[in-house]
C-alpha cells in the first residue's frame, strides 16, 4: 500500500529545499517530515536524498522518483481545483420539464436569465402537460402545480396558485350561475386533461367528477372554449386573471376554491446536489414568479 503522506513530504522537501520549509508548508514538525522521508526510503529500499548539515541533494534515483511524484501531485492539485470550480460554477446540461403554457410564459424567461449568467451551462426544456417521471426520464428539475402527492422528491414552493371555475358573461346570460357543487350537473363542464375538478369543502380537499361534451389537453384551447360560451371550466389564475378583471369571464363557486395549491419546483434527492440544480433552484426562488 502506498503511503501518500510520505510521498507528499518528499516532494515538498525537494521543492522547499529543506525539511523545515516542507514542515512549514505541511503544518507539521521538521522531525516528522524527516521520519516520513526516511520511511519512504526504507519502503522503496532506495536512497532518495543526500543529506548534509547544510544542503540536500537528490540522488539519481531520487531525481527520477521526484519527477514522477511531482507530476502526480500537480495533477492531484489540479483535480482538486477542478472539482472546486465545478462545485461553484454550473456546467453541463440542465434538463427541465414544466406544463406547457405556464412554462412558456413564466419559467422559460427565468431559465433564460439564468443561462445568460452561466456560459458553461446548456439547457433542455420540455413543456408538456403529462406527468413526467423525472427520475426515470432523466430530468434534473420539474415545475409542478397544485397539490403534490407524497414522493421521495424534494419540493420547494415557488408561488401561490388558485383555481377558478369560470364561464363567459354571455354564457351566464343563458344559464343560471351555480351556487352549490351539485348544481354543476346542470352545466356543460369543459374538460382539460382531467375528468374531475378539485375543491375545498369544509376544510377538506375534494375531487368531483364533472360531465361535458368538450375535452382537450390544452389550457389555451380550454380558455378559448370558455370565452366563446361553450360551458364552464376550471382554470388556474394565470390563464384567467385578465379576463376576470375585464369582466369577459365570471368566476363562480369561489367559496369552494382550493386554499392549499401552489407552484413547486421539485428535484430528486441526492446527497451531493449538483451546482447546476442547486443554483438554478435558488435562482428560481429568488426570482419568484409572483
Amino acid at each position: 500500500m502506498q503511503h501518500w503522506d510520505r510521498i507528499e513530504a518528499f516532494v515538498e522537501v525537494v521543492r522547499r529545499g529543506s525539511f523545515a520549509g516542507a514542515a512549514k508548508r505541511l503544518g507539521v514538525s521538521s522531525s516528522h517530515v524527516s521520519r516520513l522521508v526516511a520511511r519512504l526510503e526504507t519502503q522503496l529500499e532506495t536512497q532518495l536524498l543526500y543529506r548534509t548539515t547544510r544542503t540536500l541533494k537528490l540522488t539519481d534515483a531520487g531525481s527520477v522518483y521526484f519527477e514522477h511524484c511531482a507530476q502526480l501531485f500537480d495533477g492531484f492539485q489540479e483535480a482538486l481545483a477542478a472539482i472546486g470550480d465545478y462545485q461553484q460554477q454550473p456546467s453541463g446540461v440542465l434538463r427541465l420539464t414544466c406544463a406547457s403554457t405556464f412554462g412558456e410564459r413564466y419559467i422559460a424567461p427565468v431559465v433564460n436569465d439564468f443561462l445568460a449568467r452561466h456560459s458553461r451551462l446548456q439547457v433542455h426544456m420540455e413543456f408538456t402537460n403529462r406527468r413526467v417521471d423525472i427520475v426515470d426520464e432523466g430530468f434534473d428539475v420539474a415545475i409542478r402545480t397544485g397539490a403534490l402527492p407524497d414522493s421521495s422528491l424534494i419540493a420547494r414552493r415557488l408561488c401561490d396558485r388558485r383555481e377558478y371555475i369560470v364561464g363567459s358573461a354571455e354564457y351566464f346570460e343563458r344559464h343560471a350561475r351555480p351556487h352549490t357543487l351539485g348544481e354543476l350537473a346542470a352545466h356543460n363542464c369543459l374538460h382539460g386533461s382531467l375528468d374531475h375538478w378539485t375543491f375545498d369543502v369544509e376544510g377538506q380537499h375534494r375531487t368531483q367528477r364533472v360531465q361535458g361534451g368538450w375535452r382537450a389537453n390544452s389550457g389555451l384551447a380550454l380558455l378559448d372554449a370558455v370565452r366563446k360560451g361553450l360551458g364552464l371550466a376550471q382554470l388556474p389564475d394565470y390563464y384567467v386573471e385578465e379576463d376576470l378583471a375585464s369582466g369577459r369571464l365570471v368566476s363562480v363557486l369561489d367559496q369552494y376554491a382550493c386554499a392549499h395549491t401552489a407552484v413547486w419546483v421539485v428535484y430528486p434527492r441526492h446527497r451531493h446536489l449538483s451546482p447546476k440544480v442547486r443554483q438554478f433552484v435558488d435562482f428560481l426562488i429568488e426570482n419568484r414568479i409572483r
